[in-house]
């Protein structure tokens, strides 16, 4: 299992340099700022929701403990960041996929982020994170995660004119529908992290 995590850590760490390198590429041939491309990469869900899952794989690989360490494998964080990571996938697969068609290290980038590592990061929770021990009430926690950067968005988006994605575009959609897209996802995500939970218990091991 040791070989399947680095290489999904891998897998992971790729797909992130890429998308990374293919937006300094374009903000440096605008002229436009690298440390603005910086926070614009860090502003995507896709993007944040990828990095915690490649320093939960990475920190499975390592052997010397931490306090970090003990945070990221903890079975509540590391459901947390699964739910979060299908809730990228479908999101994408259901309201952007049809937007565009991306080519080159793009379209690598973009499967590598939406389908490759969601699944795979599906595979090491099935196999890897301990069972028996998430709670329902372990999700109202759980939605802070997306709750914070869906203000996040709107702030910024308030102040820059851009937003990370187009079902949150309120100048062009309106608070209104913005807000009712945000709590369909949500609603979504709450959806999927009760599934999670569900099988937590469903697949802890018997007691002796």
């Amino acid at each position: 299992m040791k070989r399947f995590i680095a290489a999904a850590a891998l897998a992971g760490w790729v797909g992130l340099a890429i998308q990374q390198y293919l937006i300094f590429y374009s903000r440096w041939t605008a002229g436009a700022s690298l440390l603005g491309g910086l926070i614009n990469f860090f502003s995507f869900f896709t993007v944040l929701t990828n990095t915690l899952v490649v320093v939960v794989l990475s920190y499975a690989l390592v052997s010397r403990d931490s306090a970090a360490k003990r945070f990221f494998l903890a079975p509540r964080v590391s459901s947390a960041i699964a739910a979060s990571i299908v809730v990228v996938s479908l999101a994408y697969s259901l309201l952007l996929r049809h937007l565009w068609s991306p080519t080159g290290f793009q379209f690598v980038a973009d499967e590598l982020l939406h389908d490759v590592m969601p699944v795979l990061f599906v595979i090491y929770w099935w196999r890897c994170v301990p069972k028996g021990t998430l709670r329902f009430n372990h999700i109202g926690a759980w939605v802070i995660y997306p709750v914070v950067y869906f203000g996040y968005v709107l702030l910024r988006g308030h102040l820059l004119g851009q937003y990370q994605y187009p079902f949150i575009d309120v100048d062009t959609l309106g608070y209104p529908q913005v807000f009712v897209n945000a709590g369909g996802i949500l609603a979504g995500f709450i959806g999927i992290s009760l599934a999670v939970v569900g099988l937590d218990k469903c697949l802890k091991p018997p007691r002796n």
